[in-house]
């Protein structure tokens, strides 16, 4: 099975390291810096949330009070593009409003 490694850092994710932890797939990912890290043979292993009828990719406009730019909101990849992660949903900025891509689980 190919996967893609991050490249090496100090930080030990934990359940109390202080990074968002995600239930992805069956197992937890934390994110950290707009990346889903999975602890995995001594190394950290990139994921990515899947499009998926869960999670589509399409345009589903959503009320957005922020617009995203510098809003704090932490970023989330989603298939082939990053989504802000809000109130347990993923929001992409489209043109002037955003789309809804679904919901994540957030431990």
């Amino acid at each position: 099975m190919t996967h893609t490694i991050h490249e090496p850092h100090s930080h030990v994710h934990s359940e109390h390291c202080g990074h968002i932890r995600i239930l992805h797939e069956g197992h937890v990912d934390y994110l950290h810096d707009g990346h889903l890290h999975h602890p995995h043979e001594g190394h950290y292993d990139e994921h990515v949330i899947a499009v998926s009828a869960d999670n589509p990719d399409g345009c589903a406009p959503v009320a957005c009070q922020c617009g995203h730019d510098g809003c704090g909101h932490p970023l989330v990849p989603h298939g082939d593009h990053v989504d802000y992660l809000v109130n347990g949903r993923l929001h992409h900025r489209h043109g002037d409003h955003c789309d809804d891509h679904g919901p994540v689980t957030v431990l």
